[in-house]
């Protein structure tokens, strides 16, 4: 499957940033399976809106980190009001879902001591913030008209997400991040290509149980 190539936003250093590109074969079952797309999208705005408030209670003596999470949490929580409308029309019950193992899997590997617990933090909400325009710009195309639109409109927010994470991660260091950078990329990668059993907007390889059934 072809990338999306978006007007107004350059994806170039989303492409670069990442350690690899979606499967086709999660696109494949994203379309089949969009009342679970949603509901997971929508779950993962609440997630991001949690995040930035976190920090910004966490981390006060930071003005910039405060000021870009603000930013953030009400971008995030304006676009879960965004996907919870599109659910109510499409008569979508905003049902429970479990969480993938995405998140959960790279923050296990966060640095307990301050201030590499910060550093790491900011870097895996990078790396998340990129996977999801990454995933939002590949989707698009497949999808229909009005969701096609929403995906396309976000992926401005989500670069620049992804833009301030880095930045404030390298801001507040106090060496270099590369290191880290790249062994996040690594261990993100690996949780996007190696087998999933559940489909999440952030899950891994569709299982070939769940590829039989998007396929049927």
């Amino acid at each position: 499957m072809e990338w999306f190539v978006s007007k107004d936003v350059d994806l170039t250093p989303i492409k670069a940033f990442l350690g690899c590109e979606t499967p086709d074969e999660w696109v494949t079952v994203a379309t089949q399976h969009q009342d679970i797309m949603l509901i997971d999208h929508a779950n993962c705005e609440k997630k991001a809106a949690k995040t930035a408030l976190h920090l910004i209670f966490r981390y006060i003596e930071h003005s910039d980190l405060l000021y870009k999470m603000s930013r953030l949490a009400r971008e995030e929580l304006r676009h879960f009001e965004q996907v919870m409308s599109i659910m109510k029309k499409r008569a979508i019950a905003y049902e429970y879902v479990s969480a993938s193992r995405y998140a959960a899997k790279m923050m296990a590997s966060v640095r307990k001591e301050e201030p590499a617990k910060l550093i790491d933090t900011l870097i895996i909400g990078a790396f998340i913030e990129c996977r999801s325009c990454e995933r939002f710009a590949k989707l698009a195309p497949f999808l229909d008209a009005e969701l096609e639109k929403f995906y396309t409109s976000l992926l401005r927010s989500e670069s620049r997400h992804f833009m301030d994470y880095i930045a404030l991660a390298e801001s507040l260091a106090d060496e270099p991040i590369n290191e880290r950078i790249a062994y996040f990329r690594e261990l993100e990668a690996k949780l996007v290509i190696s087998p999933d059993d559940e489909f999440r907007f952030h899950s891994g390889m569709p299982s070939a149980e769940l590829l039989k059934l998007a396929s049927s």
